[in-house]
């Protein structure tokens, strides 16, 4: 059994998360929105989750945080912003999608399910996805990272793990000698399921518990022997949900199955 006992901070704002807060967690996630409500509380709590290597998973506008952060506090790029922030920004890192329209709202978003591919297999997210070419999530987003960054970023320690068909389009960013630090254009919640969580959910969930590599080699395990990914959420084993957070135990003291336990929640 593998148990799953983690405090994740989700930021909001910026009024919302102290340090006391990020001093306690054992992860942190920063999910999407629009606008710049609570941007300077994203970016200081993806600074720290960096710098202090604990677990992270942005989503969509939480992975241009994560670049932007990244931008200011490793290459020096002191105004480095989104356009949605800050039209004017002298290093535009999140741009707004060329085939947007800045005029109309309605219409105009990058939504539904769009392939990615992994330009990294040896990578925390490929593994979490079952080793696969490619993947396919739900979109919503008008701004993107501005590929002219991508170069300079990747110089300085980013990967820029999962693109779209263009490769133009970056989709998944992580940073490799962190635990677990990744940002994901798309919305992999869109997907998820109590009983099959996503992929990046369940790895930062484990990284935040300490057990990213024993999910990992189980995961090879089941590959090597031929057991596949049934059951899974882009990648993921099922998940079995109990009201008390308990299954019943057989009488001969062992489980068919592996459960990973969280707060009453059982893989």
């Amino acid at each position: 059994m593998v148990n799953f006992p983690a405090h994740v901070v989700v930021t909001f704002f910026i009024s919302l998360v102290t340090s006391l807060d990020l001093q306690a967690a054992d992860g942190v996630l920063v999910p999407g929105g629009f606008g710049d409500r609570g941007v300077q509380g994203k970016i200081l709590a993806t600074k720290y989750a960096r710098e202090n290597r604990i677990p992270f998973l942005g989503i969509c506008l939480g992975m241009q945080i994560a670049v932007i952060e990244f931008a200011r506090s490793v290459l020096g790029l002191k105004d480095a912003n989104s356009t949605e922030f800050d039209p004017n920004t002298k290093n535009p890192c999140v741009i707004f999608m060329p085939e947007g329209s800045t005029t109309h709202m309605g219409g105009t978003m990058r939504l539904g399910s769009r392939r990615t591919y992994f330009q990294v297999m040896d990578c925390k997210s490929a593994k979490l996805y079952g080793n696969r070419g490619f993947i396919d999530e739900r979109h919503r987003h008008r701004y993107e990272v501005n590929p002219n960054m991508v170069m300079h970023l990747e110089n300085s320690g980013l990967s820029f793990t999962g693109k779209d068909a263009s490769g133009q389009r970056m989709e998944i960013v992580e940073l490799p000698n962190h635990p677990y630090f990744v940002g994901v254009q798309f919305h992999p919640e869109f997907k998820s399921r109590p009983g099959k969580p996503s992929a990046l959910f369940l790895g930062l969930i484990a990284a935040a518990c300490g057990q990213l590599e024993s999910v990992l080699k189980e995961d090879r395990l089941s590959q090597k022997i031929g057991t596949g990914k049934g059951g899974m959420s882009n990648g993921n084993k099922m998940v079995k949900t109990y009201q008390n957070g308990s299954p019943t135990k057989p009488a001969n003291g062992s489980f068919d199955d592996v459960y990973r336990n969280c707060n009453g929640v059982q893989v």
